[in-house]
């Protein structure tokens, strides 16, 4: 079996195991809560979801942690980006 992750340039590539992280590509958010899945389960984010292998992957190719899911990650993240 393969998987389609995203990789730290962004673009997608054939994985033999599965993303442990999570996105939605259209605003470029890390979602990592339970919020989320009850999301993905009714059909949200579904379109447009993205794996990673890993944070510092999700990192590198854009995405931000969710200021609902990860406040405390989202803080230092704006803190950062200002």
């Amino acid at each position: 079996m393969s998987y389609t992750l995203i990789g730290a340039d962004g673009r997608p590539y054939a994985s033999p195991t599965p993303g442990r992280l999570g996105g939605y590509r259209r605003s470029k958010l890390r979602l990592d809560c339970p919020s989320a899945l009850r999301a993905i389960a009714k059909g949200g984010y579904v379109g447009e979801r993205v794996f990673f292998a890993d944070e510092a992957t999700a990192v590198a190719a854009g995405y931000r942690p969710c200021a609902v899911c990860l406040p405390a990650e989202y803080a230092a993240w704006k803190a950062e980006h200002r």
